[in-house]
């Protein structure tokens, strides 16, 4: 198969300083290190919370801490501390 596009190489290699180098290893150190959320998209939750309320849905996506948690009521947020998994 020929390819009708040819990349151009002058774009390919991009200057990097040192010390944006040292800024993204301290900033994945950081990431490492911040809280992790033990559930994955997909997964059948139980979201309890004083603000949000008590809704049970599908983990729809994840951001750090916080949960999108899809139900038939529609989308809502949550910190992943306020769900558990469905009985």
């Amino acid at each position: 198969m020929v390819k009708a596009h040819v990349q151009d190489l002058a774009g390919m290699g991009q200057p990097v300083s040192f010390s944006s180098l040292i800024v993204s290893a301290w900033d994945r150190l950081l990431a490492s290190l911040g809280p992790k959320c033990p559930y994955r998209v997909g997964d059948a939750v139980v979201g309890d919370d004083p603000f949000n309320g008590r809704h049970e849905g599908i983990v729809m996506s994840r951001r750090g801490s916080s949960v999108e948690l899809g139900t038939a009521a529609g989308v809502f947020f949550y910190d992943h501390r306020h769900l558990r998994r469905q009985d």
